[in-house]
């Protein structure tokens, strides 16, 4: 009898859990930041979101998988975003995606797996969920990657030295702030 009560328990609440809706994020530019290690130079760019989805269900935000198109680092310094899209850097022709899957989004923090260049690689970072009155939802947030935990290391003091005025710092932030709207 317990048995039968328990699992009228647990199809009573399985029935009331809202149905997860399926969400595609439109296009946008993500916004990146460098840092030199010395002085203030932080040259900034964008980056352009190739595609994401997600579910939602109103309460949780699960199997996200978003891809960005690593050829399209912009910078109003040609020479420079020539610099980050090639070997020294990203490596775009070898490696033109990278790929965020969520884990866990808890308490604002959303935990998952990055690849980038070819490395995938746990990271953490805010992130804030909207709902907007017209039913889209709106994605912010503001990721603190070590390139260095991806292989890139050029012009790293933690691996080189003497390197002055040419040290680069190994954190960047990604800032995004894009929009996805219920798959059709």
């Amino acid at each position: 009898m317990k048995l039968l009560l328990a699992f009228l328990t647990f199809c009573t609440l399985a029935a009331t859990q809202p149905a997860a809706t399926s969400y595609q994020l439109l296009p946008a530019a993500l916004t990146w930041t460098g840092y030199a290690e010395v002085g203030t130079y932080a040259p900034s760019g964008t980056v352009q979101l190739r595609r994401g989805s997600f579910l939602y269900d109103g309460r949780t935000l699960r199997q996200a998988r978003l891809e960005v198109d690593m050829r399209t680092i912009a910078q109003e310094q040609a020479q420079l975003a020539e610099h980050l899209r090639g070997e020294d850097f990203f490596d775009v022709a070898k490696y033109p995606m990278a790929v965020f899957e969520l884990q866990q989004l808890s308490q604002g923090q959303a935990r998952g797996q990055l690849t980038l260049r070819g490395v995938t690689r746990p990271v953490q970072f805010p992130l804030t969920l909207e709902r907007r009155p017209d039913g889209r939802l709106r994605l912010r947030g503001t990721a603190t990657l070590d390139r260095t935990q991806f292989g890139i290391n050029h012009n790293s003091s933690s691996f080189f030295q003497n390197l002055g005025s040419y040290a680069i710092r190994n954190e960047f932030h990604l800032t995004f702030d894009v929009l996805a709207e219920a798959a059709k």
